[in-house]
C-alpha cells in the first residue's frame, strides 16, 4: 500500500545525516530539531502555532483538553472514520455523537450535523477523510450559529487546501479553532515511528496546549494544568524536517497517480472513483488541490467487493478496506441512541469501499497492472 523504502532512498543522505546529528548531540527529547520542525511547519501551513506531540491520537485528545470540554459535553463526528476520532471523546468522558457521511465525498454530512445539535453540543470534529477537505464553510457557519468549537481531524489531509465560497484558500487544519494531525509512517508526511501535532491560530489556546503536552508544566516542576506526557522525539522531528520540503511534491505525485487510476477506470459502471468537494469538474486532476489522496478509495457496486479483495491479494496486489465496520456498530461505542436509519450511507459504504495502493513511488506499469486486474474482475 505504501513504498517507504523507495521514498527513503530519494532522501537517504539528508535523513541519515539528520538522525546522526541528533544522536551525536544527544538531545533526544524536545531538542533543537523539534523546535525547528515546529517553526518550519508553522510557515508551511500558514498557522500561528504548531505544537508537536507523540502521535495523532494524543493530538486529538489534547486539543479537546485544551478547549476545556467537560464530561457530558456532546461532540459530533463522523461514523465513517478511524476509531481514534471517537476514542478520545470517550476517554475524556465526553459524549460521542456519531452522524452519517456524504455518499460522494465520504466526509461528514452537514445536514446530519444540523439534526444532531442539542443544547449539550459543544464541538464538531470534521475528518478530512482519505485526504479530501470536508465542507468547512458550512461547518464553520453552523459552529458560529450555535457557539461550537470545530476541531479538524487532519490526520489524512496535510498539505491539502480548502477553497471557501468567497474564493479564498486555506490549508486544511488551519480553518477550525484547533486541528490535529498524525505523522504515522504511512501518512503523506510521515516519520519513522509515531508522531503528531496540534495546530491553532489562537495564542491563548496554544499556551494551554503547550503545558498539557508536557505534564502541565510551563516551568519545570510547576504543574499549572492537568497534563499528559506527549512529546515528539527529536529523531522523528529530524525525519519530518527532511521530508517536509518534499510534501507538496509528494502530494502532487499522489494526485498524478490518482488521475491515472481514474482515467483507467473511465466507463466502468461497477467502479465509482473518488471525487472532489471543491470543484466536481476538476475532480482527480493534478491541479485540484483539495484532495491529497492519503487513500485512493473506490466504490465497487453490483459486484463482490470482498471477492475483489481476495482476487487482488492472490495477484500480489495489496489493498485495504477502510473501514469495514461503522463506529456506531463497534462494541466499544454501541449506544441505544443510534438508529440504523440514520446511518444509511455509512452502512452502504462499508460494503463497497476498497482502497488501492497509493504512494509517491507508484509508476505507470504498476498502475496499469492494478487497474487491469480490478477491471477484469468486475467485468467477468
Amino acid at each position: 500500500m505504501v513504498d517507504l523504502k523507495g521514498q527513503y532512498a530519494a532522501i537517504k543522505e539528508r535523513v541519515d545525516s539528520s538522525i546522526l546529528n541528533v544522536i551525536e548531540n544527544t538531545a533526544f527529547v524536545n531538542g533543537p530539531e523539534v523546535h525547528a520542525f515546529q517553526k518550519e511547519l508553522e510557515e508551511y501551513l500558514g498557522v500561528k502555532n504548531v505544537i508537536p506531540c507523540a502521535n495523532g491520537t494524543d493530538a486529538l485528545q489534547i486539543a479537546m483538553m485544551g478547549l476545556g470540554l467537560k464530561p457530558g459535553d456532546e461532540v459530533i463526528t463522523a461514523d465513517f472514520t478511524f476509531a481514534a476520532t471517537v476514542e478520545v471523546i470517550a476517554l475524556l468522558g465526553l459524549t460521542p455523537v456519531l452522524v452519517d457521511v456524504d455518499p460522494v465525498t465520504f466526509n461528514i454530512d452537514v445536514e446530519a450535523i444540523k439534526n444532531a445539535i442539542t443544547p449539550k453540543t459543544k464541538a464538531i470534529v470534521p475528518v478530512h477523510l482519505f485526504g479530501l477537505a470536508a465542507n468547512m464553510d458550512e461547518i464553520m457557519e453552523l459552529a458560529d450559529e450555535h457557539n461550537l468549537y470545530v476541531i479538524e481531524d487532519n490526520a489524512q489531509g496535510i498539505g491539502g487546501y480548502y477553497t471557501s465560497k468567497d474564493g479564498t484558500k486555506k490549508k486544511t487544519g488551519t480553518i477550525g479553532h484547533v486541528a490535529s494531525t498524525s505523522f504515522f509512517p504511512s501518512k503523506n508526511l510521515g516519520c519513522y515511528g509515531d508522531g503528531g501535532a496540534i495546530f491553532t491560530n489562537d495564542d491563548d489556546l496554544a499556551h494551554i496546549i503547550r503545558g498539557i503536552v508536557n505534564h502541565g508544566m510551563y516551568e519545570r516542576y510547576h504543574h499549572d494544568v492537568v497534563g499528559v506526557n506527549s512529546r515528539l522525539d527529536s529523531i522523528q522531528a529530524a525525519v519530518l524536517r527532511a521530508k517536509l520540503p518534499n510534501l507538496d511534491a509528494y502530494n502532487k505525485a499522489r494526485r498524478s497517480a490518482a488521475a491515472k487510476y481514474t482515467k483507467a477506470f473511465e466507463g466502468q459502471e461497477n467502479i465509482i472513483t473518488p471525487t472532489c468537494f471543491c470543484d466536481a469538474s476538476d475532480a482527480n486532476k493534478e491541479n485540484c488541490d483539495c484532495h491529497v489522496y492519503h487513500q485512493y478509495t473506490l466504490k465497487i457496486v453490483n459486484s463482490d467487493r470482498d471477492a475483489l479483495v481476495s482476487h487482488l491479494n492472490e495477484n500480489g496486489i495489496p489493498c485495504g478496506v477502510y473501514y469495514p465496520i461503522p463506529l456506531h456498530l463497534q462494541k466499544a461505542y454501541l449506544d441505544e441512541r443510534y438508529k440504523e436509519e440514520n446511518f444509511k450511507v455509512t452502512n452502504q459504504l462499508v460494503k463497497e469501499v476498497i482502497s488501492l495502493p497509493m504512494h509517491t513511488e507508484l509508476d505507470d506499469e504498476q498502475i496499469e497492472f492494478i487497474t487491469s486486474t480490478v477491471i477484469n474482475f468486475v467485468n467477468k
